[in-house]
């Protein structure tokens, strides 16, 4: 085959255009010399928000806005953010070109502007003072030195210095370094006129908590549970239509200085029947999400109340609980011992789908109603839970019983060594109702502990622990009698 004459020509031009073809494309350069264009963002800019609040008082949020920028280097102030931002967590970026800027610095301005700062800042600068004439009926208007605020403002007037000046003072002008309100401000190498632009932060003064209102029916055999979520808001910023995300969960964060967030206490009386719930919960690592299916605002210095949960006719079961003390057993106490003791009542709930519940319920307070006779519902007692999976079980502590005492006695004591005895109990518990109630009689025991002898066969609840169901007739009481013998070392 007779080769071209021209293809050794071509070899070295090919070879070059492969290595163009597979060269890198140069990085983009960022302008970062030349003057400072000034631009700013407030809350009109913004195309979206999305807040995620946690347990333990603070948030994130996420903005979109549309900003105009400059080709060059751009002094971009966002406005309308928290108060409670940590600038350590700030996050900027571009969602159009991700090479239209690059950010130099970033600052989070935040000595506001106030009477007490402007005249901090004016210290041994030129201000005019105004005192009314009564005389002549006007304001007299003279220059001053501002010398000292610490203390006091004290002035220079006609080369005289004077304190507690019974007038206004004017300043020429707001210096550059007091906001209004907190701002963040970037130093930007722009490459663009105007980007839409996400920014994230971390802040506190942004919190939430459940309240749950439990309705239980004549019987105390079931009851309506609901849940609203309270959230509160002194961030020092407002947002509307946002995206509202709620976590639940014990988050660990290393621990530092923050400002406490303020919030009303709840009201003691139920609230209205709420709408269906609003929330969309969903496992999210080893905690729990839930979303907000629509919108809201949250103004700064705002409290909300949404519903998050509505379930109907859950069972329930009551609790009379009478307890003793662990030291009972250790020593010969006779009269030491407090005679009477209060029985304390108890709601149990199953937090089951069976059960018409069976949703993660975040930490909250439980408070408890009831219908009277005349239908109107009163306040019958309230508890804090904690966080509760589904399937677990829900306990209230409501108070103590009036009409259901107990008594205790011990009728003997014996030291069977350094570490061991061996004691006599007598428990009386005396119902005053008109029907039959059942109590528990709960006796803590550390150590090794044996039961002897007992009246009423004892359930052992727990390694340090033993019970006795006691049933009291109407208007009755029941004894029970039991001897144990204890090694606690």
């Amino acid at each position: 085959m007779r080769r071209s004459p021209r293809t050794p020509a071509l070899l070295p031009l090919l070879s070059l255009l492969s290595a163009v073809s597979c060269a890198e494309p140069a990085p983009p350069t960022f302008p970062d010399k030349g003057p400072i264009t000034p631009r700013s963002s407030g809350a009109a800019e913004r195309a979206s928000v999305a807040i995620t609040v946690y347990n333990g008082g603070f948030g994130v949020v996420r903005e979109v806005r549309d900003v105009k920028l400059a080709e060059g280097r751009v002094a971009l102030e966002l406005r309308d953010v928290s108060a409670g931002i940590r600038p350590e967590t700030v996050h900027i970026r571009p969602l159009g070109d991700p090479n239209s800027f690059r950010v130099l610095e970033q600052n989070f301005r935040y000595d506001l502007l106030g009477p007490e700062k402007l005249l901090e800042k004016y210290v041994g600068r030129k201000v005019r003072v105004y005192r009314w004439n009564e005389a002549k009926g006007q304001d007299e208007a003279k220059e001053a030195e501002v010398l000292a605020v610490d203390k006091g403002v004290v002035l220079r007037i006609d080369n005289e210095i004077t304190f507690g000046f019974p007038g206004r003072i004017a300043f020429p002008e707001v210096p550059a370094n007091l906001v209004s309100r907190p701002t963040l401000v970037w130093l930007l190498a722009s490459r663009a006129p105007r980007e839409r632009i996400e920014v994230s932060y971390m802040s506190t003064g942004l919190g939430w908590e459940v309240d749950y209102v439990l309705v239980v029916n004549e019987n105390d055999t079931r009851g309506d549970l609901l849940g609203w979520v309270t959230l509160s808001n002194t961030s020092g910023a407002s947002y509307e239509d946002a995206q509202l995300k709620l976590v639940a969960g014990n988050v660990n964060r290393v621990q530092r200085e923050s400002r406490d967030i303020a919030g009303a206490d709840a009201e003691m009386a139920p609230p209205p029947p709420p709408s269906p719930p609003q929330f969309r919960e969903e496992g999210f690592f080893e905690y729990h999400l839930y979303t907000l299916q629509r919108p809201t605002t949250l103004l700064d210095k705002e409290q909300k109340q949404v519903s998050l949960l509505e379930g109907h006719d859950a069972a329930v079961k009551k609790k009379l609980v009478l307890r003793g003390y662990e030291n009972y057993f250790r020593y010969g106490l006779g009269l030491e011992v407090p005679p009477k003791q209060k029985v304390g009542v108890y709601l149990e709930i199953e937090n089951s789908e069976k059960n018409h519940l069976g949703i993660p319920l975040p930490r909250g307070v439980v408070r408890v109603y009831k219908a009277d006779k005349s239908g109107a519902k009163q306040f019958i007692g309230e508890d804090r839970i904690d966080h509760t999976p589904r399937d677990e079980k829900i306990t209230v502590k409501m108070g103590e019983s009036f009409d259901v005492v107990g008594e205790r006695k011990q009728t003997d004591f014996n030291a069977l060594g350094q570490c061991q005895s061996e004691s006599a109990w007598e428990i009386s518990v005396r119902n005053h109702k008109d029907g039959r109630e059942r109590v528990e009689v709960e006796e803590p025991a550390s150590g090794d502990w044996t039961i002897v002898e007992s009246s009423l066969p004892a359930r052992k609840k727990d390694a340090h622990t033993f019970t006795f169901d006691v049933d009291v007739p109407a208007r009755g009481e029941t004894k029970v009698t039991y001897r144990v013998r204890v090694r606690w070392c």
